[in-house]
């Protein structure tokens, strides 16, 4: 029996600039910091001549190649496993949909699970390669990079995507105190919303690609949101990190007006009247999480369960994909 387990990931700052339609021109740059909510993958061999596959449906196959999940058919042909007698199962924390990143999870968390099923190693970088290669390259889904990426790595880490597609990754700079600081003050709320993460960003990447003047400029400045973000996490400022999320979330509406709605932009201004100093929705957008910094912990967490938002407790994952047992 072998488990793995992979965290999913909240971003806090620059997000958006992962995507290979605008880091190919414009290099990227973003923090995003592992959560502990996980994606698990058992995954043991059986007795009979048969593929058991179960998520939110269930297969049962005689080989890989007619597996209908996409990632765990093009995972195991990456991988070059063509047993024909397993059973693998999917669990996670949190649903998917929500903002969290819990596909680039489940896709670490899987590929984790088959180098150990190869008895065979894998680094990080190579890890989050692999899982990009499959959702990106293979099945051509409109994302970036950074929920592979951290789902691989863990901790809160900054990501420099290059023009030449070389991810540079480096632990951020941030003192235990500010550390533990940001993670008493940052609050999730469910919206109660849950959307496809490729169908908010394929209007970002339609644009980016043809070099919409109005989208390549807002990255740009979100970008550099993403610098500023880095600045006041190193300086022990979480007072001004929590003023450029709110500039990042209005920038970030502008992008499409798939990403907010009404409730949502009552919700957030409430929270604002309410504990918060500043805040942001969590992924591509159109619903999912409301993250907030806030002041005053108690009032927002009074003031949202009043609205019917469920909030879910977090620390940092500093571990990132990981085997769990082996046996």
């Amino acid at each position: 029996m072998i488990i793995t387990r992979s965290p999913l990931r909240i971003s806090l700052g620059g997000g958006g600039t992962d995507l290979p339609s605008y880091y190919r021109q414009h290099e990227g740059f973003l923090i995003a910091a592992a959560i502990d909510k996980y994606v698990y993958i058992t995954l043991h061999d059986t007795f009979q001549k048969e593929i058991i596959i179960k998520y939110s449906s269930t297969e049962r196959v005689a080989r890989p190649e007619e597996i209908q999940h996409p990632i765990i058919r093009e995972a195991l042909r990456l991988l070059d496993i063509r047993s024909e007698n397993f059973e693998l199962a999917s669990l996670a924390d949190i649903p998917a949909g929500t903002g969290l990143g819990s596909s680039s999870s489940f896709t670490c968390a899987l590929l984790k699970a088959l180098h150990t099923y190869n008895k065979s190693f894998v680094r990080p970088d190579d890890l989050a390669e692999e899982a990009c290669r499959i959702e990106i390259d293979i099945l051509r889904e409109p994302i970036g990079k950074q929920d592979q990426y951290i789902s691989a790595y863990g901790g809160i880490t900054c990501f420099t995507f290059c023009k030449n597609d070389q991810v540079k990754a480096k632990e951020l700079n941030i003192s235990k105190e500010t550390l533990y600081n940001l993670e008493d003050h940052l609050l999730l709320f469910f919206t109660g919303y849950s959307r496809s993460a490729a169908n908010v960003l394929k209007e970002q990447d339609e644009k980016s690609k043809k070099n919409d003047c109005s989208m390549i400029e807002n990255l740009h400045f979100i970008k550099d949101l993403g610098y500023q973000s880095k600045a006041a996490f190193e300086q022990g400022d979480l007072e001004e990190f929590a003023r450029i999320m709110n500039v990042h979330w209005d920038s970030k509406k502008k992008r499409s007006g798939a990403m907010s709605n009404d409730r949502i932009n009552a919700w957030y201004d409430l929270a604002m009247k309410n504990g918060a100093l500043g805040g942001k929705l969590i992924g591509a957008g159109g619903g999912g999480f409301l993250m907030f910094y806030a002041e005053d912990n108690k009032r927002l967490r009074k003031t949202m369960a009043r609205e019917g938002l469920q909030e879910v407790r977090f620390r940092f994952d500093f571990d990132g994909s990981k085997v769990v047992t082996t046996s």
